[in-house]
């Protein structure tokens, strides 16, 4: 059986993937979004995401709308990859099947 990824396993981490996972590849969602999504705040968020763009899985894209800041996070392709692989172990582990 594959190994569960310590980096997405974390929970607030598993609920950002899961969000960027649903959307189409190279669309992400503003931090804002994702903070209301997440019921996080705004530095734990902050950090998270910075520990999953440290792994590649996340790109983050920050520009000014109009004079405000707006951050964007989307996952990657390595990021989703390794978001199915996880969940795929997951359903491994409630059928009860072993490798």
């Amino acid at each position: 059986m594959a190994e569960l990824d310590d980096i997405i396993h974390q929970p607030l981490r598993l609920k950002i993937m899961a969000a960027l996972n649903a959307l189409p590849a190279e669309v992400g969602l503003e931090f804002v979004r994702l903070k209301k999504l997440t019921g996080a705040t705004d530095g734990n968020l902050g950090a998270h995401i910075e520990t999953l763009a440290k792994a590649g899985y996340v790109s983050v894209d920050k520009a000014f709308v109009g004079k405000k800041p707006q951050t964007t996070v989307t996952a990657t392709a390595v990021g989703r990859g390794a978001f199915a692989r996880h969940v795929a172990t997951l359903q491994e582990i409630i059928a009860g099947r072993q490798g």
